[in-house]
């Protein structure tokens, strides 16, 4: 696993050991990045489910001004602020070692508001429900922000009060979901 873009370009990253953790396929990363690419400089990133912390480096390394890491796993928190230095994005990054329901009450106290939020959760334990709901509760994306979702390619549509799903990208067996509020359209 290593960083594709940017300022850190090539860099590889840790991984924790064991099966705790999935990190998205480097050609999904790829793709899924040439896809945003066009609004992730100066954005406000959220890496749900951070595993690796792989997505929020990669958005750091592309351009996005600040990045929030959430994680449960204590493996994983210490691999992800160990990738966070090893790229140089202490200053750029911030981490928080909580369940992500936790972490989203946690940012809306803060004030907390980001213009891209990427989930990419355990598949089949059902989480990626309450999160986005918690997420339009919470006003955690910015009015004119998105949401990216990693799914198991066989998971249901997603169907939400005040969010919808505007684009689906199919690869072998996993899907990203791109949602924004509905009143965008």
């Amino acid at each position: 696993m290593r960083v594709i873009s940017g300022s850190a370009r090539g860099l590889k990253l840790k991984s924790p050991e064991g099966l705790n953790t999935r990190p998205t396929a480097d050609r999904i990363k790829e793709s899924l990045f040439n896809i945003i690419a066009p609004y992730l400089y100066d954005s406000s990133f959220l890496d749900l489910f951070s595993g690796t912390g792989a997505i929020g480096i990669e958005a750091l390394s592309r351009g996005a001004k600040d990045a929030t890491f959430v994680d449960f796993n204590n493996d994983a928190i210490k691999v992800i602020n160990e990738n966070i230095s090893l790229a140089k994005f202490k200053e750029k990054a911030t981490v928080y070692n909580a369940s992500v329901l936790d972490a989203l009450d946690k940012l809306k106290i803060n004030n907390k508001q980001f213009d891209i939020i990427f989930l990419d959760p355990p598949y089949d334990k059902d989480l990626l429900l309450p999160a986005l709901k918690k997420i339009e509760d919470n006003h955690i994306l910015k009015k004119d922000g998105f949401i990216i979702c990693e799914q198991h390619i066989d998971e249901k549509e997603l169907i939400l009060d005040k969010l919808y799903t505007y684009r689906t990208k199919e690869y072998k067996i996993t899907k990203m979901c791109f949602l924004e509020y509905k009143d965008n359209c």
